[in-house]
């Protein structure tokens, strides 16, 4: 699977970046009546971090397979992956801390299948053109120069596309080059933050309630 995928301009409809969901189907579902969401002509961008921590992760995973939704892996879809590819031992212990008990709910084999499958619609990275520009997505943190993405094959760039904070905790404003903006999640914060071009959208739907989904084109204002 290739580490991105990018996409033409949307010449139908909106685009939308929206931040870690964690299972919030309704927040979401009411993020998206807010702007009047278009599913047969506008698009939704997703930071990752789908699932976990909310007890209806099962149907924000199943997001992955709509046609209208586009996301990223996070890490919480990498835990839940080694655990349930993994079995039991370390992997599974660490995304059972880390809000994986919901997988009781469907049963292990459901959960795995449907996850792996997710999988194939999750890459690393997007990138979007919009009014003649262009936004990436990761989940966490993005590279210095954009285009180095196509060239991480190895496990400690890929760790910072999923994991990563430095950025943010230097606040670090130096604008990622090669690209006109990046939208991440990942970091929670009490609103969405700009360092450089780079704008940071998780504002902790499961911890505080708001889920932030915005208009790309305000992205790029």
């Amino acid at each position: 699977m290739s580490l991105i995928t990018k996409h033409e301009a949307n010449t139908t409809g909106r685009d939308f970046f929206v931040g870690d969901i964690h299972g919030q189907y309704d927040l979401l579902m009411e993020a998206m009546g807010r702007v009047e969401f278009d599913k047969t002509r506008d698009r939704l961008f997703s930071v990752g971090d789908l699932i976990d921590r909310g007890a209806d992760s099962f149907e924000c995973l199943s997001l992955a397979f709509e046609p209208w939704f586009y996301g990223v892996r996070g890490n919480h879809e990498m835990l839940a992956y080694d655990a349930l590819n993994e079995g039991a031992g370390q992997a599974w212990d660490l995304w059972q801390i880390n809000g994986g008990s919901w997988v009781y709910l469907h049963g292990v084999h459901e959960v795995r299948t449907i996850l792996n499958a997710a999988m194939e619609h999750l890459p690393y990275a997007r990138e979007v053109e919009v009014e003649g520009k262009h936004i990436g997505m990761v989940h966490a943190e993005p590279p210095r120069d954009w285009g180095l993405i196509e060239l991480e094959d190895h496990a400690a760039g890929l760790q910072s596309l999923v994991w990563g904070r430095t950025r943010i905790s230097r606040i670090d404003c130096t604008p990622v080059a090669g690209i006109d903006a990046v939208v991440v999640g990942h970091t929670i914060i009490e609103q969405p933050e700009t360092l450089g071009n780079v704008h940071y959208i998780d504002t902790g739907a499961f911890t505080t309630g708001r889920l932030t989904l915005i208009d790309a084109r305000e992205v790029l204002a």
